[in-house]
């Protein structure tokens, strides 16, 4: 299929290869997200301001300050396990460290992120007709243009996830804003963005498995598409085939850059690319261009690339197993 960077045709790639794209933004989201539940620390019991001097208080009877001291850790231990922490962070203030809420609102904006690129790439891929979102028998894609077909999951993932970037920067602020051991300004503002950008993420991820379970691919406008730009490609091989065979290589080049450009104008014009009549054509480039037009000679290893991948992926999903089927999405359009 077509690959495009600048949104303007580049070489060919895969559907799969381009899926994969996506698949690693969110695996690599999925990866950050394990290691965060891993460092994650609970903060313990620590006092009203962290130094623990209540509990001090608390187990005063106790013969000596070191038996004192083990049945605090004991106790804080206790209480983590049994909120399902391993760990309490070693110092706090009156709060754990607001960092924390960086650390996890910032994972879900870049959960986000990965389902924006998603969705804006369908986006680009719906207006060539080559992927499209699902669109229900009965689905109305313009109350205006009965006709249209508009990608409005897509555009909610943007929507949503633009909503999500912009939380993102509020926990730097609450957290670089807490004086000493702490003030309250932080209560409101946590219990609207944590809250927030949980939901909207969890919004956005159920449109992400809406789309990919009803996902079009449209074969023939993929090719018909690449057909556009597949003798603009063979050019080069063209070129270097004509070269081996004796010919005079900057001649060579200018006549196929003179043909490229005719061929151009014609697309302009409305017409189907003809470059590579024109080239067969040439009785130079001519014998060199048929074996040139086979667009798997212009993948590289994508599909090699694919496989890899795959493995890698399927270790990753294997240790989520326990998850699978566990999550049915449901969109209203």
């Amino acid at each position: 299929i077509q690959a495009y960077t600048h949104f303007q045709p580049a070489q060919l790639t895969t559907v799969g290869k381009r899926a994969c794209l996506w698949a690693q933004d969110f695996a690599l989201d999925l990866e950050t997200i394990e290691q965060l539940v891993t460092r994650l620390p609970m903060r313990g019991v620590k006092g009203t301001t962290g130094t623990q001097a209540s509990f001090v208080q608390l187990f005063s009877g106790l013969a000596s300050a070191d038996q004192v001291d083990d049945r605090i850790r004991e106790l804080d231990r206790k209480v983590c396990e049994a909120m399902g922490f391993d760990r309490s962070i070693p110092v706090s203030g009156q709060t754990y460290t607001r960092k924390l809420d960086t650390w996890v609102v910032s994972a879900l904006a870049d959960v986000a992120g990965s389902a924006a690129k998603f969705a804006t790439d369908l986006r680009l891929l719906a207006h060539e007709r080559e992927i499209e979102e699902p669109f229900g028998a009965k689905q109305i894609g313009s109350s205006a243009m009965a006709y249209k077909r508009n990608p409005m999951r897509s555009e909610r993932i943007c929507a949503l996830a633009r909503f999500v970037h912009s939380l993102a920067g509020s926990p730097r602020e609450t957290h670089g804003n807490q004086w000493l051991e702490r003030t309250l300004d932080d209560s409101a503002n946590r219990r609207l963005v944590i809250t927030e950008a949980f939901l909207a993420t969890d919004a956005i991820l159920n449109l992400v498995v809406d789309i990919s379970a009803g996902l079009v691919v449209n074969p023939a406008m993929l090719r018909r598409n690449m057909a556009d730009e597949l003798p603009f490609m063979a050019t080069e091989n063209v070129l270097m085939r004509a070269v081996e065979a004796g010919g005079d290589r900057q001649a060579l080049h200018e006549r196929i850059r003179v043909l490229s450009l005719e061929a151009a104008e014609a697309l302009k014009a409305g017409r189907d690319n003809d470059l590579i009549e024109r080239m067969r054509a040439d009785p130079e480039l001519g014998p060199h261009v048929q074996d040139q037009l086979d667009p798997g000679r212009y993948v590289g290893r994508a599909p090699a690339q694919v496989d890899d991948y795959l493995g890698e992926l399927e270790a990753l999903l294997a240790r989520h197993a326990h998850r699978d089927g566990r999550f049915t999405a449901r969109v209203r359009v």
